[in-house]
């Protein structure tokens, strides 16, 4: 994946989704990030390693960026709640620390984690 071009300034990926995985981490209910594993066929070609990590990152042409994000939610939580919780503590974070604003977090719902 190439560099993020933003402001003059080029970022890594992994750098974006680094931080996207801290401030997710600290939302209460989410249960994780989820990943997709590859199996078959996909393992082959990449190695056994994640093509997926749960977080996607683009800019458009506002030097704002876009996030994307798949989470499991821990049973019992309000879903909006906790995606609301989640766009703001992406946010928060991304602007804090990269000092790029974000003009959106899209959160998708991929599962619900029940007990422990």
């Amino acid at each position: 994946m190439s560099d993020l071009h933003v402001s003059g300034m080029a970022i890594a990926p992994n750098v974006v989704e680094t931080i996207v995985a801290m401030a997710v981490r600290d939302v209460e209910g989410v249960s994780s990030l989820v990943t997709d594993a590859p199996s078959g066929l996909a393992a082959l070609l990449f190695g056994g390693k994640d093509t997926n990590q749960g977080v996607e990152v683009d800019v458009d042409d506002d030097d704002k960026l876009h996030i994307v994000l798949r989470v499991e939610v821990k049973s019992g939580y309000v879903l909006p709640d906790v995606a609301a919780d989640l766009r703001r503590a992406v946010a928060d974070a991304v602007a804090m620390q990269v000092g790029i604003d974000v003009g959106s977090v899209d959160v998708f719902i991929d599962g619900i984690r029940f007990g422990k």
